[in-house]
């Protein structure tokens, strides 16, 4: 692009807002130029109001960048969205209605049946469902929303099985990171030598956002995947990275070592094979059996990678694998810069 297209980061100053601002500073599509942030920043420089929580300093580019409020008054039409849950749910639609393009981190509008719950590997088609939801709620604009972190983690081992032999149970039990969590996040004395098995509202997640993100797009509306998740969810002393382990029921038999091949072979949708953000190798199988593990595997891909590993016969139902993302990236911030950068290739999004 000759010119890059203008946008705004909603919570710029949160942990959430700090990675849009990695991934978007040096973006050959999206220019920064506008960051909101709590009363206590706004109208002060980022760098100055910013606990800054990554490697180094706030970029240049964005340090003396005066913060602005969270108000449907700014310049750029195009929002990544990293506000708290309570904020998002008030303020998104304000923004739509009001003509700007929101793409949310937050969990509001996820299940919407009007709002597109976007991964570009999973389901590009269900874009579609914008229009549907202008149309509906009499917005100029839109939202469109990433799945939860952990739903991320598992959900397109889940579709490749369900596309090629038809998916009717999954069992899910994710070891999640501290990171998840926000900062500052969990206590210490809570996590460390110490499994939570208990994450407010993750279970339900898992169980039901597979199932929008696995569904059709039929007649202006997404017909939910027939399969059934059981999930528990357990935060566990790991900083990044999001780890899954599934048992799935298929409705045709196969072998451990086909769906291995399976893995091993599955390319994405043509769509998005070009995007600047996409990684070489976006969906890695490992063969070893100590494999996928946080520290080794969440960075894959520039941390957008799903890495899988571990597929066995299961006693119980037909096939078990492990498989893991990073949650702040591919489950966060850079799953919605892909999202934008998808959106923008169909055209939704122009300069």
């Amino acid at each position: 692009m000759n010119t890059k297209i203008p946008i705004g980061i909603l919570a710029a100053t949160g942990s959430v807002g700090q990675r849009f601002i990695q991934h978007l500073v040096d973006h050959p599509w999206f220019e920064i130029v506008a960051l909101t942030g709590s009363e206590r920043t706004a109208g002060r420089p980022y760098g100055e109001g910013v606990n800054w929580l990554l490697p180094g300093d706030p970029p240049p580019a964005v340090a003396d960048m005066i913060v602005k409020p969270t108000e449907p008054n700014l310049e750029p039409r195009v929002l990544f969205s990293a506000l708290p849950t309570a904020e998002a749910r008030e303020l998104e639609p304000k923004f739509a209605q009001a003509g700007y393009i929101v793409l949310t981190n937050a969990s509001p509008f996820r299940m919407d049946p009007c709002v597109p719950l976007l991964i570009p590997e999973v389901n590009p088609e269900h874009t579609a469902l914008i229009s549907r939801q202008k149309e509906e709620y009499g917005w100029d604009g839109w939202i469109v929303a990433n799945a939860n972190c952990s739903t991320t983690s598992i959900v397109l081992p889940l579709q490749i099985l369900h596309q090629t032999y038809g998916l009717e149970t999954a069992v899910v039990t994710t070891m999640q990171a501290i990171s998840g969590a926000g900062y500052p996040g969990v206590p210490s004395l809570d996590i460390m030598d110490n499994v939570i098995p208990y994450i407010g509202g993750e279970d339900g997640k898992l169980e039901t956002e597979p199932r929008k993100l696995c569904g059709t797009y039929t007649n202006g509306a997404i017909e939910m995947a027939p399969f059934m998740v059981s999930a528990q969810a357990n935060r566990v002393p790991v900083i990044d990275g999001h780890l899954g382990s599934v048992s799935v029921k298929l409705s045709q038999s196969t072998s451990a070592e086909e769906v291995i091949k399976l893995f091993q072979t599955w390319q994405p949708p043509e769509i998005i094979r070009n995007l600047p953000t996409m990684p070489e190798s976006v969906f890695i199988y490992r063969p070893e059996a100590n494999r996928p593990q946080p520290r080794l595997d969440r960075d894959a891909g520039n941390g957008l990678a799903w890495t899988v590993g571990g597929v066995r016969k299961c006693p119980v139902n037909d096939i078990r694998f492990l498989s893991i993302t990073h949650n702040t990236l591919r489950g966060a911030a850079s799953g919605s810069v892909l999202n934008a950068e998808l959106l923008v290739k169909q055209g939704f999004i122009k300069l």
